[in-house]
């Protein structure tokens, strides 16, 4: 358990650290950032699948059509995923790109609802309730839509929607979606370098380095995520999710001193209260049925 929850809270501290890195990368346009990701993550990963001799499942993705199709489909998503949260950090919306994540987990059991056909309990539907007043309130108080906090939450949850119903482990699952964009961000990178239009050659040499290391800060996390995921319960897991984007949050404001003002403030608030009692009820719920399950086993004879 304990080694367990040391992995899930590495995941989930780099990932909340990233924009760190990504701020690091100076000078460096998003669009390329994101394709030296595809490239130096299907390179860290091929480094791992050598390392442990572990290609044979290639063999039975290359006979399913079907299962290809699936991962292209999620690789499209997370392509979208990686270069809107670029692009947000980038921006200096890291605020907003925060509030994507805390409203992700929600997001997915809609998911859940509306795909596979899973049953809410009436305080999964209370916290869903306040969720939307805030987003509600985020949006009226600011006059548009929180897009980019929603954009986000729905490549990644939908991305998660089809990772869940996908055949492949994490790191076999990733390796594939790598392997799938990689052919497009090579040409993409070729394009940009061959007609000066790249802004890599002119980084820092520090820089450069920076963008090698983009396969390592990807897979890292989700390796250490995959690792914590099969010691500790999802009601522990769920809890340990939020240390991400609060971390994130943290940096904006106080590091970054992006605006966060009263009404803003409230309608995040919303959010939180719905995530305290979406995870509070998920405790009691799984408290309960453990509580259930030993009475039975010891009332049997």
């Amino acid at each position: 358990m304990q080694i367990g929850i040391l992995y899930a809270l590495l995941a989930y501290i780099i990932w909340g650290l990233l924009p760190l890195y990504i701020k690091s990368l100076h000078g460096v346009a998003p669009i390329e950032i994101l394709l030296h990701r595809m490239v130096w993550s299907l390179v860290f990963l091929g480094a791992i699948l050598l390392w442990r001799r572990h290609f044979g499942w290639l063999r039975e993705v290359a006979g399913n059509p079907r299962l290809i199709l699936g991962f292209a489909a999620s690789a499209a998503l997370l392509c979208g995923n990686w270069f809107l949260y670029i692009w947000a950090v980038s921006a200096n919306r890291v605020v907003d790109a925060s509030l994507g994540y805390f409203i992700n987990p929600l997001f997915s059991v809609l998911l859940g609802v509306l795909f596979l056909h899973e049953r809410l309990r009436p305080g999964q539907w209370l916290s869903i309730a306040i969720a939307a007043a805030g987003v509600l309130w985020l949006t009226v108080s600011a006059g548009q839509l929180p897009w980019i906090a929603l954009a986000l939450a729905a490549t990644f949850g939908g991305y998660g929607l089809l990772r869940k119903t996908g055949a492949l482990g994490a790191l076999e699952g990733l390796s594939l979606e790598t392997l799938l964009l990689f052919p497009i961000a090579l040409v993409s990178l070729g394009f940009l370098f061959l007609t000066g239009q790249d802004t890599t050659r002119a980084a820092a040499p520090g820089t450069q380095f920076l963008l090698l290391m983009a396969g390592p800060v990807t897979a890292v996390p989700l390796l250490f995520f995959a690792a914590g995921a099969r010691r500790i319960p999802l009601s522990l897991l769920g809890l340990l999710q939020y240390a991400g984007p609060t971390l994130q949050l943290l940096l904006g404001i106080w590091l970054w001193h992006e605006p966060f003002p009263a009404q803003k403030q409230l309608g995040y608030a919303l959010i939180w209260v719905s995530l305290a009692i979406y995870a509070v009820e998920g405790m009691w719920i799984s408290r309960r049925n453990r509580l259930s399950a030993i009475n039975i086993k010891n009332q049997s004879p």
